[in-house]
């Protein structure tokens, strides 16, 4: 199973060398769908900008991509787009609210299309809350709220170098110690391929379990920093 964790940034600029890494652990020809879902409720206007921004972004690298606008439960059924990410190799989920995110793909024909790219050896990228729902749980309002388990036992915290300190260490209280935080800094990805962890980007991943707290930078990351899979 191939995933990313990406902190913020997504289709800008500083992104360009993340995402051609990201491309090529592939192993085949891209095919990038872009699924614009965590932002769904700003309005047409912001559909429409992470639809340009995401294929214009891809474009530029110089692989195919397409938008898919899944953006309630209803079109997250439409066989179209279930066709479209099961033609895909590579798909992106952008950010906005992780629980709007969540509560519109689970248990749908969308997501189910999009276990069988993972399992079919394609990679999925979440980028801010597109990151947080790739956990076992994130920090929502109110509380704790569900993510997909693609990271068992896992906590996510996206733009990890804007948010001070004291607000982190509430998360992790009001989460639980018995989940492992993962907090990913903008421009930055935590790529994991079956066991293996690597870190691609300018900025660092932050692992804080029971045995502590401790930032990492670009590269392969030593085992065993995560929990198994179930």
């Amino acid at each position: 199973m191939k995933h990313a964790l990406i902190g913020s940034g997504e289709y800008l600029p500083p992104m360009a060398a993340v995402d051609r890494a990201l491309l090529d652990r592939l192993g085949s020809t891209p095919r990038v769908v872009c699924l614009p879902t965590a932002a769904a409720t700003e309005g047409a206007a912001v559909i429409e900008r992470w639809t340009s921004m995401g294929e214009t972004h891809f474009r530029s690298l110089g692989v195919a991509a397409q938008s898919v606008r899944v953006v309630d439960r209803v079109s997250a059924a439409d066989p179209a787009h279930v066709g479209a990410i099961a033609a895909a190799n590579f798909v992106y989920l952008s950010g906005g609210k992780p629980d709007f995110l969540y509560t519109t793909l689970v248990d749908t024909p969308v997501w189910t299309a999009i276990e069988a790219l993972l399992a079919n050896g394609g990679l999925l990228a979440g980028c801010s809350a597109g990151a947080m729902v790739q956990g076992d749980a994130f920090f929502g309002f109110p509380g704790k709220k569900s993510g997909f388990g693609l990271l068992p036992g896992v906590t996510v915290v996206p733009h990890f170098d804007e948010i001070p300190g004291a607000m982190i260490s509430g998360v992790r209280l009001m989460l639980g110690r018995s989940l492992t935080l993962v907090g990913v800094d903008g421009n930055t990805a935590l790529l994991r391929d079956g066991d293996r962890l690597e870190i691609i980007g300018r900025g660092g991943v932050t692992i804080w379990n029971d045995a502590g707290k401790k930032r990492y930078t670009a590269g392969p990351l030593p085992a065993g920093l995560l929990p198994p899979f179930s």
